[in-house]
């Protein structure tokens, strides 16, 4: 994982190769999916928020990304996401056999759909 940053750039920068390319694909999806979102340092890992909600932390570790919280999912997005179920509130995407991003951005959309609204 990155050293303890302030900011997304500086966590990014601190990556592995392929730690960083998944990143980098997966931050690129995020901000195609959701116009404007915000990035901060949140837990130690960047998170990425809209309206001041947050939408998901993503911790870059040895092997995977880790993307947190993620609730039970629609029948069919949980379904394609069943194989990268970690724990009930996490999902891993291995860097050598990552989700696909059609589902990446399934998955970025369902979460900030649920949002509550302000």
């Amino acid at each position: 994982m990155a050293s303890r940053m302030t900011d997304v750039d500086g966590y990014a920068d601190g990556l592995a190769p392929d730690a960083r390319a998944a990143f980098d694909a997966l931050r690129r999806i995020i901000h195609e999916v959701v116009p404007g979102v915000a990035e901060t340092i949140r837990y130690q890992m960047p998170c990425f928020a809209t309206a001041g909600r947050y939408i998901v932390h993503v911790g870059a570790w040895k092997r995977h990304l880790g993307l947190y919280p993620v609730p039970t999912l629609s029948p069919d997005l949980e379904a394609a996401i069943a194989g990268h179920r970690a724990a009930t509130d996490t999902v891993k995407s291995m860097y050598r056999t990552s989700i696909p991003d059609d589902i990446l951005r399934q998955l970025i959309i369902e979460l900030a759909a649920r949002l509550p609204s302000s």
